[in-house]
């Protein structure tokens, strides 16, 4: 088993499906602080709904967001150095709830999901790095879901 990671950025949700399809997804972990998006069918509701429909769990984990007070600075400052000090000593505060990820995540094909298409810069690559600590042998794959190949699919 494995935790993937994927975002959404530049896809439709007929093509992230399939691309969650493909990699073996049985659930998706929604680490959104704020689940909601301007693209048709990444909220919250409609997501979930969407995902159960092609056979794959949906749970929001809130506490692995990223706080607002972390974001609003990264969109003042744009210091990627800043915001990822500040969110791995956040992230170091949610123990239990990551620990939680971990364990299901050797149990499932379990995946990390936010917007951002480059997991270089975003919050649930620290979220897997924080898995991994706790569940050394956890599998951590981050998924780079084409349009052109979750077509193909």
């Amino acid at each position: 088993m494995a935790l993937f990671t994927a975002g959404y950025e530049g896809l439709d949700i007929d093509s992230f499906l399939a691309g969650l399809r493909h990699a073996g997804v049985e659930k998706v972990v929604d680490v959104r602080q704020l689940p909601v998006s301007r693209k048709k069918g990444f909220s919250k509701t409609s997501f979930a709904e969407q995902l159960r429909a092609s056979g794959i769990e949906y749970e929001h984990v809130k506490a692995l967001g990223c706080p607002k007070s972390i974001r609003d600075q990264y969109k003042k400052d744009g210091d990627w150095a800043n915001y990822t000090k500040h969110f791995r000593a956040y992230i170091a505060t949610q123990t239990e709830t990551v620990r939680d990820v971990a364990s299901e995540a050797s149990e499932i094909n379990a995946c990390l999901i936010c917007f951002e298409a480059d997991v270089m810069y975003c919050h649930r690559r620290f979220v897997a790095e924080a898995s991994k600590q706790i569940k050394p042998e956890l599998q951590v794959k981050h998924l780079a879901i084409k349009k052109e190949i979750a077509a193909a699919v």
